[in-house]
């Protein structure tokens, strides 16, 4: 699937928006630290951010679902068990087969089942191409991926930042962001989802910097090493 997707995206990268590239990121951070006092500091503590990129496709986008609401290592041991039962091939073919029952069996909550199960057979079906949304822009690439259940602002802003490597994405709703956001500026409390992405729009067109930025610096603090990806 990854070679196929990979001979697709050579024959239409001239259509694609562009995505971060170590150069670009690097590009970003120094536009942020000129114009953010506090981004200036992250990089002065900690240096600049890993990429935090992970494959497109549809393994991927399974592995943020069952990121929602949960620890990244309780979903990335729910991720590397549906992967071993499936012999390592993630495809939608294979998650049809073992149909919600069988996510079931895997330990899977009955919602993610049903949204993981629902994401597979629309894309078995070709009712979502996940290639197709790879060359639309920023706002038309998140509006097809909110018509899929189970995929949020928040799974669909991932997505759009780290496997697209889009540059100009907030992902509305991500805690980590959020109290690395209070830690930064120095908040009493965490703030909101509207109140972090209102703060976002100083960050214009490198929103996906800052987060990178952010995250940075709350993994740090915690001596955490940057998360894994399927």
């Amino acid at each position: 699937m990854i070679d196929a997707l990979a001979h697709h995206d050579h024959e239409q990268n001239h259509m694609r928006p562009p995505g971060l590239t170590r150069t670009t990121l690097l590009q970003g951070v120094e536009e942020l630290v000129q114009r953010d006092r506090r981004m200036a500091g992250i990089v002065e503590r900690h240096g600049p951010p890993p990429l935090f990129s992970r494959p497109r496709g549809f393994p991927t986008l399974v592995w943020i679902i069952l990121e929602q609401q949960v620890s990244l290592a309780s979903a990335a041991a729910m991720f590397d068990k549906l992967r071993t039962a499936l012999a390592g091939d993630v495809t939608p073919e294979a998650v049809t087969a073992l149909g919600v029952d069988g996510l079931l069996r895997l330990g899977f909550t009955r919602q993610k089942a049903r949204y993981v199960n629902g994401l597979a057979g629309r894309i078995v079906a070709g009712e979502l191409d996940l290639r197709r949304i790879a060359v639309l822009d920023d706002g038309d690439a998140e509006r097809a991926l909110l018509e899929v259940p189970g995929i949020g602002p928040w799974t669909a802003g991932v997505y759009l930042l780290m496997a697209l490597r889009r540059p100009d994405i907030w992902p509305p709703g991500d805690l980590g962001l959020h109290k690395s956001l209070a830690e930064v500026r120095c908040l009493r409390e965490v703030p909101s989802s509207v109140v972090a992405a209102n703060y976002a729009r100083r960050w214009r067109p490198w929103r996906a910097v800052a987060a990178r930025l952010l995250w940075h610096s709350y993994l740090a603090r915690r001596r955490q090493p940057p998360w894994g990806a399927p």
